[in-house]
């Protein structure tokens, strides 16, 4: 396993025994994370996000295949767990202490002493936009958002190496979603890793550089929109494009033969192309309309977005396309 990757997976299998049988939980991941970034760990409910970041931070043992984070081994591994924070989606909040109090406790089980700890709680709990006077409050009475913000300040109270955040937007209003994603993004501005799990595929599109793709216990796809997309060279993509020149353009088109159907959209003026050569398509357009004086006021492709993506490649998983 390499010394210099930020994770590195090869050959998973997680399986839990269930009755007098086995659950597989994820199976065939390979993986490999060789910088700090901001990825985001994609898939529904079930996919088996919350399994693998509790394999990356040594709560489970991999049934089979290998798991390295900064190059070493989690399990059993206190000292590699020092330059790891995690945040978990289960509420392990314990009500009867404040913000303070616990932020501070798990800050000390990192090996700093109290009166460190009491200071690094401070800062992380400034970071995370929680108030010195709700810091004292006791967290039963904690908003789902409050609580939210205490799970991350603990995650990132001792400057960890790589921050593996499960779901850490559930319950974040907007305004502290925002700052969040501003907190998280100086993060892996200062070299860091950072891994964030979603089952809402909006929350990381505009802020992850890199996605890993997750269904069924198996990772489809890894990489940036662009590198996903490319591996769906084959796959149809569907581009819309307005113009009132929707009979011209559709004719070069068909020409050109970079299209494999053309849909006439009267009510709004356009048309709905649908072509398997997409890098070939985006390139000729412009010179097509320049030659065919065909003005165009509009153009978008919905297979751009990645909840577009995502559904190509379930569907593509179960046989579909």
């Amino acid at each position: 396993m390499s010394k210099t990757s930020v994770v590195q997976i090869q050959n998973l299998l997680k399986q839990f025994p269930v009755g007098g049988d086995f659950f597989t939980a994820l199976k065939d991941i390979n993986l490999e994370l060789e910088k700090a970034e901001f990825t985001g760990l994609v898939g529904p409910s079930g996919s088996g996000k919350t399994t693998l970041l509790n394999l990356m931070t040594g709560q489970l043992k991999p049934t089979v295949g290998q798991l390295a984070i900064l190059g070493e081994s989690p399990w059993k591994n206190n000292r590699l767990l020092e330059k790891v924070g995690f945040c978990s989606a289960l509420d392990i909040l314990q009500t009867k202490r404040n913000g303070l109090e616990w932020v501070t406790l798990y800050t000390e089980m990192q090996g700093y002493r109290h009166s460190v700890a009491v200071d690094m709680a401070h800062v992380a709990l400034d970071r995370v936009g929680l108030s010195q006077a709700d810091r004292i409050r006791g967290m039963d009475q904690y908003s789902r958002g409050m609580k939210q913000r205490c799970k991350v300040a603990q995650a990132i109270a001792h400057e960890p190496e790589l921050l593996l955040l499960d779901e850490p937007f559930a319950g974040l209003d907007p305004i502290a979603r925002y700052e969040l994603t501003g907190l998280l993004t100086s993060w892996v501005d200062q070299g860091r890793g950072l891994i964030v799990s979603s089952h809402i595929l909006h929350e990381v599109e505009t802020v992850c550089g890199s996605f890993l793709l997750m269904m069924n216990g198996r990772l489809l796809a890894n990489g940036t929109i662009e590198d996903i997309q490319g591996m769906m060279s084959e796959t149809p993509r569907k581009v819309w494009i307005r113009t009132e020149q929707a009979t011209d353009l559709a004719v070069a088109l068909q020409a050109s033969g970079n299209v494999d159907s053309i849909t006439f959209h009267s009510d709004n003026g356009g048309i709905e192309i649908t072509t398997t050569d997409a890098v070939e398509f985006a390139q000729s357009l412009p010179q097509l309309v320049l030659e065919k004086e065909i003005l165009v006021t509009e153009m978008h492709s919905e297979d751009d977005s990645l909840d577009t993506v995502f559904d190509m490649l379930m569907r593509i998983h179960r046989g579909e396309i």
